[in-house]
């Protein structure tokens, strides 16, 4: 069975109706990434950054998976299907996606602030001040946060090169490190990409574009593949 790989970006869950990152001026849901994303924002006001990602969380509760998503569900009957993304939703995981790596982190899971290894599952849309872990210390949400290491972007660049048909839908291809990840993709693999906004991949052979949302672009992808491969 042949292997897919699938980079997914904000556009997807946009679709769902989840914001995406941030306007034009900077601003993510009215607040200053850096006040809200960052370490730094979360020593200067924890219970900022809590209330900014429980919001999150209860909108993406309030959300449904859409055509985009379900159409990867679909691939898993003729294809081993990895999807990498970038989203911390669980939206690939609620249509039912069996394999999928959160590049960025998960909104549903908590982490200790004094050992990175302590995760735990978030049932609802709260996490408060006062919730710790088994050490004692206050969970933080498991989100990678600017000036952050993206501990899983090496398993994702191993996928990349073991892929026979690399996949990208609703990224523009501008945020790193996740953008690389088709620098590992073989030369030869066919590669499509889905996107409003064609992103410049001059550089990279075997690519079909399709300059549209994942909703309508991935059924015509899916097509081509049982189709040919």
């Amino acid at each position: 069975m042949k292997k897919i790989v699938v980079l997914t970006g904000a556009g997807i869950s946009a679709e769902s109706g989840i914001p995406t990152f941030r306007d034009a001026g900077g601003l993510w849901e009215g607040h200053r990434v850096e006040d809200v994303a960052t370490p730094e924002g979360w020593e200067k006001d924890c219970s900022l950054v809590l209330e900014f990602y429980n919001q999150r969380r209860k909108r993406a509760l309030e959300v449904s998976p859409n055509r985009g998503h379900e159409i990867l569900v679909e691939l898993e009957k003729y294809f081993e299907v990895i999807v990498v993304t970038q989203n911390v939703d669980n939206l690939h995981e609620r249509a039912g996606s069996s394999k999928v790596i959160h590049l960025h982190g998960s909104l549903f899971e908590s982490r200790s602030t004094v050992d990175p290894s302590l995760v735990y599952p978030i049932s609802g849309w709260e996490l408060k001040l006062g919730d710790k872990c088994e050490r004692g210390s206050q969970l933080r949400p498991n989100i990678v946060w600017f000036g952050e290491m993206v501990p899983m972007m090496e398993v994702a660049a191993e996928m990349a090169g073991d892929a026979d048909i690399f996949i990208v839908a609703g990224t523009s291809m501008v945020v790193y490190p996740a953008a690389g990840l088709v620098d590992y993709v073989r030369p030869e693999v066919p590669k499509f990409v889905v996107d409003p906004n064609k992103p410049s991949l001059t550089y990279v052979k075997n690519v079909q574009y399709f300059t549209e949302k994942a909703s309508t672009g991935m059924p015509k992808v899916r097509d081509i593949l049982i189709q040919s491969h």
